[in-house]
């Protein structure tokens, strides 16, 4: 099993240092550290395992260091920043676990690109040695990229004439997305084996400055201090330690303080239910802070995204997530209308984003979700998102015969209205009713309005509302037959109609590339037995279908 649990004093792969207002990631890969034996992380390279650790470190800057306005991420080693994907690991590892790794690599970088964007956290990459495929990849996922002018160290992205792959985390996106760079010289840029160095680099956008090596730490000084003079982050406040996160694996019962996990194999479905908060939010910042990791809203966040993170790797088999949700709904409106109050101090921002980011994983995940409203549902606001990410969602009409428990209801909060945006920038409201504006300024009318099933069905917060003699028979089907359709199948189909609107960089590296990159990364020409990764290395040159599809 793949543990995506950690701490800095369980790191092997890296060094995180703070010195007041910025704080440096450095990269030290331990070779013989890999998730699995076959292969060695050799020249920084890395796998999944090396990615964990640097999700944990971002998300440990983001709570535990407030005071940190810049990080400059660099390696320990001489000579090399960063080779990249470990060719071994990729090359031995199977289908589903290369796509995943390039999905949670993604996510990461995603992750720091968000801290840059909207946390006053400027990443600087401060690149001191060779830096190619998914090293360059790291580096493109900081704000600015500082390079080292020595004659040797190169940027790259050889993956297309070396590997017959794509730069698997976002590199071709970000080039022509982030950086700008024209499509003529990405063409070129990524069919050179050895990557450009100097000042054509910076020319070409792939860099922002390169220094020599007498000027190569003032270079990079210069650019943390600015980078410090423009963060808004809280230089005297302190932060709150992420404690180590309580889970129990029972067998198909996973559990958690706000969630459990419920596994049916024999459906290949996995039930996950959501506590909603027990008591009222703290009052005012100063409370919430003092509650730290303890924080109802930041519990379901780390508890949400590492069972999202377990499931999805693994539990491939495993390929529809049903979510239900229990709890008082006035409460939870409470908790939202507190991160609304309270969006600009620090923490609560930092909690609404990391929600944010995590309902995201929930979009990008390849299995079929179901949300089901029930008598007794807290599928309010924040937890309403559930069922607005849900490929269906069912909600009961009345109460089952015999059951006391109060009617299932929905409700908006004005967290359904702006913070938790998809990856293509819209809202789920906006990507629901797309192009709707009246539609979504009427709901926004009715935040606080407890919606029974008839009148949710209306407003189109859900697909069927059957009543207690249906609602049995429907979700069986629904769930059943899941079971039995071509699992790729709906993976392409549930992608296609999960983005509707407007293309991101985000959307774009989760829909185009990651389809692509799953076709090709089954093709011969990439891990047939004459294939570029089998072979990497070797000496033998690949013997290519030369055939376009």
């Amino acid at each position: 099993m793949i543990e995506f649990r950690t701490e800095p004093a369980s790191y092997r792969h890296w060094q995180l240092s703070v010195d007041g207002r910025v704080a440096t990631l450095a990269m030290s890969v331990d070779e013989g550290g890999g998730l699995r034996d076959g292969y060695e992380l050799k020249l920084n390279s890395y796998d999944l395992g090396v990615d964990i650790e640097l999700y944990d470190a971002v998300q440990r800057l983001r709570f535990e260091h407030p005071e940190v306005a810049a990080v400059v991420m660099t390696s320990a080693k001489e000579r090399i920043f960063c080779a990249g994907a470990n060719i071994r690991m990729l090359a031995t590892s199977s289908h589903d676990h290369k796509v995943n790794f390039c999905k949670f690599t993604n996510e990461t970088r995603n992750s720091i690109e968000d801290a840059s964007a909207h946390s006053g956290q400027t990443y600087i990459a401060a690149v001191n040695g060779p830096c190619a495929g998914g090293g360059y990849e790291l580096a493109l996922s900081c704000e600015q990229i500082v390079m080292i002018d020595d004659g040797s160290t190169t940027v790259s992205l050889p993956e297309v004439p070396l590997l017959a792959v794509l730069p698997g985390t976002g590199g071709l996106t970000r080039l022509s997305d982030k950086r700008k760079v024209r499509r003529d010289r990405a063409d070129v840029f990524c069919t050179l084996e050895e990557g450009m160095r100097g000042q054509r680099a910076v020319d070409w956008r792939l860099i922002d400055e390169i220094a020599p090596r007498s000027k190569y730490d003032d270079a990079v000084a210069n650019r943390t201090a600015q980078a410090v003079a423009a963060s808004d982050r809280p230089a005297a406040a302190k932060g709150i330690a992420l404690t180590p996160l309580q889970r129990t694996i029972d067998g198909d019962n996973v559990s958690y303080s706000t969630l459990t996990i419920e596994i049916d194999r024999t459906q290949g479905a996995a039930t996950i239910a959501i506590q909603g908060p027990a008591e009222a939010p703290p009052e005012g910042t100063d409370a919430i802070q003092a509650q730290g990791a303890e924080y109802w809203p930041l519990r379901l966040a780390r508890e949400l995204d590492d069972a999202i993170l377990h499931l999805r790797t693994n539990e491939n088999e495993i390929g529809t997530w049903i979510f239900q949700t229990s709890g008082d709904c006035d409460l939870m409106a409470a908790h939202d209308a507190a991160l609304a109050a309270h969006r600009d101090h620090w923490l609560v921002r930092e909690v609404t984003l990391y929600l944010k980011r995590t309902l995201k994983r929930i979009d990008v995940t390849s299995r079929s979700i179901y949300a089901l409203i029930e008598p007794a549902s807290c599928f309010t606001g924040t937890l309403l998102e559930l069922a607005l990410a849900a490929d269906r969602s069912y909600m009961l009409d009345g109460q089952f015969e015999g059951d006391n428990r109060p009617p299932a209801l929905a409700s908006l909060t004005a967290m359904n209205f702006g913070p938790y945006e998809m990856v293509n920038g819209l809202t789920r409201l906006q990507s629901r009713f797309l192009d709707e504006e009246e539609t979504i300024a009427a709901l926004e009318q009715r935040q606080g309005e407890a919606m029974d099933a008839l009148t949710a069905e209306a407003a189109g917060l859900v697909t069927f509302a059957p009543d207690d003699i249906d609602w049995e028979d429907e979700v069986r089907i629904a769930i059943e037959e899941r079971a039995v359709f071509s699992p790729d199948a709906l993976t392409g189909m549930e992608a296609n109609l999960r983005f509707g609107g407007p293309e991101t960089m985000e959307s774009k590296i989760f829909s185009r590339l990651s389809a692509w990159q799953n076709w090709i990364f089954q093709r011969p020409n990439a891990v047939g037995e004459t294939g570029a990764l089998p072979l990497y290395g070797s000496g033998q040159r690949s013997e290519f279908d030369k055939r376009r599809v």
